[in-house]
C-alpha cells in the first residue's frame, strides 16, 4: 500500500524543537514538491553578501535551490511528492526517557537536524510509490563549526542510541535501533550517515511496521546537505549515496560558480 499522505504539500519549514522528554505538539510540516526556502535572518554571517567562516561570501536563497536535486537525477520511480508519507507522524512522533535518542527524534519529525539554521535554506521532497519510499533534501546555510558539532554528535549515537524504545502517539511502543551507514570518505568535506530501523506493533494482533530510515549530514564547506530517506517497503540500496554525492558535487560547483561572478 503506498505510504504517502494525501493532503497538499506546504512550502515552508517547521522550526526546530527544544528536546524534551515529551512527544513534540507541534505538527508535522507537509513534505515540499518544490523548492522551500527560509529568509537569511539580519546575522552578518547568514546575510547574502557577507562572508561565513570560511571568508567566502554566505550562501543565497537562489544558490540554496540551485544545490537542490530533482526527480531527474534519480530517475524513475522517483516523483516530486504528493505529500507527508504517513510514518512520518505514525512513528517520528514518539518520545523517549534518553535524551539523545530524544533529540534526534524531534530533530528528524521536525526536519531540524541542524537547529536552528544559521541563513537561508531550501527543501525538496520525492516520493517512489514503487518502494513506499519517500526522501526529503535539504540545503542549509551553516557555519562549519556548527555542522561539526552536529556530525560529531551523530557519530555517537551507533553506541548511546544504539536500541531504544519510544512511545508514539499513533502507533503504541516502538523499537529503534540505530547504526552507521558508513558513507564514502571522499563526499564533501565531512560527513555522517545513519541506518535506522523503527518498529512498532500497535496492538498485540496487529502486525509491525517497520520503517527503514537513511539519515545523513554532509558538510560542503560552510554549509550543509541533511538527508532523511524512508521506506515502510524496501529502500533501494544506492539511493542515499547517489543523491548525496550529486548533491555535493552541485553545492560545489554552485559555490564555484558564485565566487567567479564576484
Amino acid at each position: 500500500m503506498k505510504a504517502i499522505a494525501s493532503g497538499l504539500a506546504v512550502v515552508g519549514l517547521l522550526a526546530g524543537s527544544a528536546c524534551t522528554a515529551e512527544p513534540p505538539q507541534a505538527s508535522a510540516p507537509a513534505a515540499t514538491a518544490t523548492t522551500a526556502e527560509r529568509p537569511a535572518p539580519a546575522s552578518p554571517v547568514a546575510s547574502p553578501g557577507t562572508s561565513g567562516t570560511s571568508g567566502t561570501p554566505a550562501l543565497t536563497v537562489e544558490q540554496a535551490q540551485a544545490a537542490l536535486i530533482d526527480e531527474g537525477d534519480l530517475g524513475v520511480p522517483w516523483t516530486a511528492t504528493d505529500g507527508t508519507a504517513t510514518w512520518h507522524d505514525g512513528l517520528l512522533k514518539a518520545a523517549t526517557g534518553q535524551a539523545d535518542c530524544q533529540r534526534l527524534l524531534e530533530g528528524l519529525y521536525t526536519d531540524e537536524l541542524l537547529g536552528t539554521p544559521a541563513g537561508p535554506q531550501a527543501a525538496t521532497a520525492l516520493d517512489d510509490g514503487d518502494d513506499a519510499a519517500q526522501l526529503r533534501y535539504q540545503v542549509d546555510a551553516s557555519r562549519s563549526a556548527d555542522v561539526e558539532r552536529t556530525l560529531a554528535w551523530l557519530r555517537t549515537l551507533p553506541r548511546t542510541c544504539g536500541q531504544f524504545t519510544a512511545q508514539t502517539t499513533a502507533a503504541g511502543t516502538e523499537a529503534v535501533q540505530i547504526t552507521d551507514a558508513g558513507l564514502p570518505n571522499d563526499l564533501g568535506d565531512a560527513r555522517q550517515g545513519l541506518r535506522m530501523t523503527l518498529t512498532a506493533q500497535p496492538t498485540a494482533t496487529d502486525a509491525p511496521t517497520t520503517l527503514t530510515l537513511d539519515v545523513a549530514v554532509v558538510r560542503v564547506g560552510d554549509d550543509a546537505i541533511v538527508l532523511t530517506a524512508g521506506a515502510l517497503g524496501t529502500l533501494p540500496d544506492d539511493t542515499t549515496e547517489q543523491a548525496l554525492d550529486i548533491g555535493a558535487q552541485r553545492l560545489a560547483q554552485v559555490r564555484e560558480k558564485g565566487r567567479a561572478q564576484a
